[in-house]
C-alpha cells in the first residue's frame, strides 16, 4: 500500500472512530461547534478545494437547488402515508427544536460531514485511489460513522449503513460534476431539514389533537 493510500485508509478510519466513539461523548451543547471546527481543520490539512468561490459557488448552488426540490417534495409527499407519520410521530425530537434546525443540522451535521468526508476524505482519496475508488472509500466511511446514531434510534444498522453510503455516494458525484461543495451541501441540508420538519410538523399536530 502506497503512502498517499495509507493515510486516505486511515483518515476513513479516524471519521469512522470520531463519529462512532468520539463525537457522541461530546457535550451536546458544543458538539455542533466541535465537528465543523474538525471539518473545517480537515479541509485546510488536506487542502480540499471547496468551490465557493464564483463560478463553481453558481454551478453548486444550481446542482444542489436541483438535487434538493424533488427531495423536499418526497418528504412533503411521503408525511400523507400512514406508516410514515407513524414513525414520526414515534421519532424522539430534541427539547429545542430551534437550535436543532438552525445550529445542529446545517452546522454540526451538514457542514461537519460534507467537509470532512466529501472535502477532504474525497480529496484525499481521490489522489490515492482514483475518482471511482476515492468515491467508494469516502462512502463506505460515511455508512460506518453512522453506526452509532442508527444504534441510539433503534433503527437497523445494515440499512442505515447502506441507506448512508448510497447518500454519501451521491453526494460525492454532486461534489464533483459540479466542483463545488455548495451541491452535496444543499441537497444534504434538504434531506436533513425536511424530515426536521415533517416529524415536527406531524408531532405538533398530534399534541394540537
Amino acid at each position: 500500500m502506497r503512502a498517499s493510500q495509507f493515510r486516505a485508509v486511515a483518515l476513513a478510519a479516524v471519521l469512522v472512530g470520531w463519529n462512532g466513539l468520539i463525537s457522541p461523548r461530546i457535550p451536546e451543547h458544543v458538539r455542533p461547534l466541535v465537528n465543523a471546527a474538525l471539518g473545517a481543520g480537515l479541509v485546510v490539512a488536506a487542502r480540499a478545494p471547496l468551490g465557493l468561490r464564483p463560478p463553481q459557488l453558481w454551478s453548486g448552488l444550481r446542482t444542489g437547488l436541483a438535487a434538493a426540490a424533488p427531495v423536499i417534495i418526497g418528504v412533503a409527499a411521503s408525511t400523507t402515508a400512514s406508516p410514515v407519520r407513524v414513525a414520526m410521530g414515534e421519532r424522539d425530537l430534541p427539547s429545542s427544536p430551534a437550535r436543532w434546525l438552525a445550529v445542529r443540522i446545517p452546522v454540526g451535521t451538514v457542514w461537519s460531514e460534507e467537509a470532512a468526508f466529501r472535502a477532504a476524505l474525497g480529496t484525499v482519496a481521490a489522489d490515492a485511489f482514483g475518482p471511482t475508488g476515492g468515491r467508494l472509500l469516502q462512502s463506505l466511511a460515511f455508512g460506518l460513522s453512522h453506526i452509532d446514531d442508527a444504534r441510539s434510534a433503534g433503527e437497523p444498522v445494515l440499512g442505515t449503513i447502506v441507506v448512508t453510503g448510497v447518500a454519501g455516494w451521491f453526494f460525492a458525484l454532486l461534489r464533483e460534476r459540479s466542483g463545488s461543495l455548495a451541491a452535496p451541501m444543499l441537497a444534504h441540508l434538504a434531506i436533513n431539514e425536511a424530515g426536521a420538519v415533517a416529524a415536527l410538523a406531524v408531532q405538533g399536530y398530534r399534541l394540537r389533537g
